[in-house]
């Protein structure tokens, strides 16, 4: 889910989703939803900076570790490291 603030983030969000849509990168429809923001609930601290603490963990190294990969190569000229 995408939460937007205000009118331009919705904006920018839809017209992001419609891009990427069209452009053919996913063999599935983009289903992404884009919601205006409620509340927001910060986690326990256990959950704080959990990839961080637990890399060598398993569920971080088969699921997310493959999601970053991805991330940095495909859309790298967006990604702050």
């Amino acid at each position: 889910m995408i939460f937007y603030h205000n009118n331009e983030q919705r904006r920018v969000a839809e017209e992001s989703k419609k891009t990427i849509a069209q452009s053919g990168m996913y063999k599935d429809a983009v289903v992404t939803q884009i919601v205006p923001f409620k509340n927001f609930y910060k986690a326990e601290d256990y959950h704080q900076n959990y990839y961080e603490r637990n890399s060598s963990a398993p569920y971080c190294q088969i699921v997310i570790d493959p999601k970053i990969q991805k991330l940095t190569t495909e859309f790298k000229e967006n990604v702050k490291i």
